[in-house]
């Protein structure tokens, strides 16, 4: 797993996503690798399904709410400009962090926003994250953090 993550975030470098300014990205690039393994396993190619596209499984809401990031030369009101940018991995994962730019909060109550608050968000919602995490997306993202922990010594 923790491969999958290293991967994932190799990825992200060569797409030229990496941000030095931590404000600008309030996730990390483990937080979103975690978060992509419990949600779709990251699975290269996983496309749309149902409502939700990509590694992120981003719905057409939560894009909006992100504020309809788009790949490079696409017009937010094309037709097809939420399933490119949520299949695209730099595109999804910078909805990602709109996302919790806007709704980043405490949802666990322990008096800092982090990784696991940034978890339950991207699967319950913005308004919603205080609620249960479903027990198979928690240990996936809980796993795959022990183990980039691990792997990191």
């Amino acid at each position: 797993m923790a491969s999958a993550i290293i991967k994932f975030s190799a990825l992200l470098m060569i797409l030229g996503f990496c941000s030095a300014d931590i404000g600008e990205s309030p996730v990390t690039e483990v937080c979103l690798g975690c978060i992509c393994q419990a949600v779709s396993g990251c699975k290269e190619g996983t496309l749309c399904d149902g409502d939700a596209c990509g590694l992120f499984r981003i719905t057409w809401a939560y894009w909006a709410d992100a504020g309809k990031p788009t790949l490079p030369g696409v017009s937010p009101d094309s037709t097809d400009a939420y399933s490119s940018c949520a299949n695209s991995p730099q595109c999804a994962a910078l909805t990602v962090q709109n996302y919790m730019r806007r709704f980043g909060q405490d949802c666990n109550n322990d008096g800092v926003v982090n990784c696991y608050d940034y978890m339950a968000i991207h699967k319950l919602g913005g308004y919603g994250c205080k609620g249960d995490v479903p027990y198979q997306y928690a240990t996936v993202f809980n796993q795959c953090v022990a183990a980039v922990a691990a792997h990191q010594g």
